[in-house]
């Protein structure tokens, strides 16, 4: 009877760990999308207090080496980015790369997303020589793994040719704008 016991209580807990774990699986997933309407609404500060509880839910939730943690933490850097927190963006980003290498291998587009990121972290910084490249190799990485007219491809390009057009390489600058522009006429 005892042994019928534990094997009961064991396949309870299993079962209330998983409800839980689904629970807060569907939390952060609400979270990101609550962050997504806030961010498009101009709503910056509640946008990185939903980010950042929606970190905290990925790494409690998913363990702090999984993807979605590093979604999370792109997330959180970019609206700390445009809050002009750049300090508190580039740790985040970084993480986010080692995440999605670490996960996915060196060439994923993940990893070139957190590249493009960070590029342009150190290209709003005035870090130009850090930034580029960064943006040289997310642009490699993306052409690679994505092929020559992706949407994502655009921003990077549309990232780099800003990069070179401040520190006065124009006609690479415009190379890469007219290139973005093509793949988004495509689209």
């Amino acid at each position: 009877m005892k042994l019928v016991l534990k094997a009961l209580l064991m396949v309870i807990l299993i079962i209330s760990f998983t409800i839980s774990a689904h629970a807060q699986e569907k939390l952060w997933n609400e979270l990101s999308s609550k962050f997504v309407k806030l961010y498009q609404q101009g709503q910056y500060a509640e946008a990185a207090k939903i980010a950042e509880e929606a970190l905290t839910v990925a790494e409690e939730t998913f363990g702090t080496n999984h993807p979605s943690v590093g979604v999370s933490m792109l997330t959180l850097g970019r609206i700390y980015k445009v809050q002009g927190k750049y300090a508190d963006a580039e740790p985040l980003y970084k993480r986010s790369m080692a995440i999605f290498e670490k996960a996915f291998g060196k060439e994923h587009p993940h990893v070139a997303l957190s590249m493009n990121n960070l590029a342009d972290l150190y290209r709003a910084q005035g870090k130009y020589a850090d930034a580029e490249p960064l943006y040289k190799r997310s642009l490699k990485i993306m052409e690679k793994a994505l092929g020559p007219g992706h949407p994502n491809l655009a921003v990077v390009c549309e990232n780099f040719g800003k990069l070179y057009s401040q520190i006065g390489k124009e006609d690479e600058a415009e190379k890469l704008e007219a290139r973005a522009r093509k793949i988004r006429s495509r689209q």
